[in-house]
């Protein structure tokens, strides 16, 4: 994503400051581990004034450890060095996120952002939050329940860039009506994955091509994609799958294993998501037709500094309102997601500094890098 672009869609998001400039106050409640994870400080003063919960859902996606927290935990110290962030992880599973989410009310956590690994599952949790006066702030995926705010990206708009680049590259290679494509979506507990294979469905059933196998991965897990992708060539035969949409990059390297292990060449197009190392050095390489990047500083910031202006007593208003399972409408700043190939590799991870050349353009991937200007 363009830098301009960036600070325009962040702009977006309007923070009106209700109560001045209180400092945190509250509980300084201790640093320890909740149920399932580990915690960690973001900074802060040695009383620990501020505490802020973060709790991802998973690690198998690389993003959450190399990139969402990291970035969050430095925007709450820049804004306020008396906040510290209290980290845990639920390794993809909803009884350790709950378990979590308790911990975190009962250590007196100011605010709890949560990506949920079950977004229907936590609306208990959050409803007990909410009786805590703690704010519940939806990071990624939308939770249900009484939730405070919610940054994300337009996921329907993930799955439509994600299914328009497929059509288009199998339009390029010249596939008939009819031809056979394969998608392996995301988790069917992931509310964003049903947003994503809706989006890719709006485009992909008016393309003229057909749906031939589809698959609903259980915890976005890859090597299950690997599974699906090895029954979906013997049930359609390797050489009739012209097509492959791949909810994300992670389960695209499984995917991509499962075709070559077949000797399905020339590998058919394939799509992804979250700009992974890996997942763009496959586009590079013409492995991968497309991967879509979520700008996560901005999406990690606008979380930041949301949950600071919440911990602080201040009120929050969002560009936009999204309602969640419970009906509840909820105050949003939803980022615009943008297709990465190879012709635009240099102009948006790259320029963005989410990966550098050096990174990306290893001896193995040289000649590639070479042939998309990326030197």
């Amino acid at each position: 994503m363009r830098s301009a672009q960036r600070r325009a869609l962040v702009a977006g998001t309007v923070i009106t400051l209700a109560l001045g400039a209180a400092a945190c106050g509250g509980s300084s409640g201790g640093g320890g581990s909740a149920a399932g994870g580990s915690s960690s400080s973001g900074g802060g003063s040695k009383g620990g004034s501020c505490k802020i919960g973060l709790l991802l859902p998973e690690t198998k996606t690389t993003r959450y450890e190399t990139q969402d927290r990291p970035l969050f935990e430095a925007k709450v110290k820049q804004l306020d060095p008396s906040c510290t962030v209290d980290y845990v992880n639920a390794q993809q599973d909803q009884n350790t996120q709950i378990s979590q989410v308790r911990s975190a009310i009962t250590k007196g956590d100011k605010v709890i952002v949560l990506d949920a690994v079950n977004g229907d599952a936590d609306a208990g949790v959050v409803n007990q939050a909410k009786r805590a006066n703690i704010p519940v702030v939806a990071y990624d995926r939308l939770a249900a329940g009484p939730i405070a705010y919610y940054v994300s990206f337009d996921n329907n708009k993930v799955g439509q860039l994600q299914g328009q680049a497929l059509v288009d590259a199998m339009k390029k290679a010249g596939d008939k009506p009819g031809s056979a494509i394969v998608m392996i979506n995301g988790s069917p507990d992931d509310p964003n994955a049903a947003q994503f294979k809706a989006g890719a469905h709006s485009v992909i059933d008016h393309s003229g091509f057909k749906v031939a196998k589809e698959y609903d991965t259980q915890g976005w897990v890859p090597t299950t994609a690997t599974q699906e992708m090895s029954s979906a060539l013997t049930a359609v035969g390797a050489n009739n799958v012209k097509g492959v949409y791949v909810a994300n990059d992670g389960m695209a390297a499984g995917v991509v294993s499962a075709l070559q292990h077949a000797n399905v060449n020339p590998l058919p197009p394939v799509t992804g998501q979250d700009a992974q190392l890996d997942g763009i050095q496959r586009v590079i390489a013409g492995q991968q037709a497309v991967t879509i990047y979520k700008a996560i500083k901005p999406e990690a910031d606008k979380a930041a500094e949301v949950a600071v202006a919440l911990a602080k007593g201040q009120s929050v208003q969002g560009d936009t309102n999204v309602k969640n399972a419970s009906g509840d409408s909820v105050p949003s700043t939803l980022l615009q997601p943008v297709a990465v190939t190879p012709s635009n590799v240099k102009d948006t991870v790259v320029k963005d500094g989410f990966w550098k050349i050096s990174q990306i353009c290893t001896s193995q991937y040289a000649s590639a890098c070479a042939k998309a200007g990326l030197s």
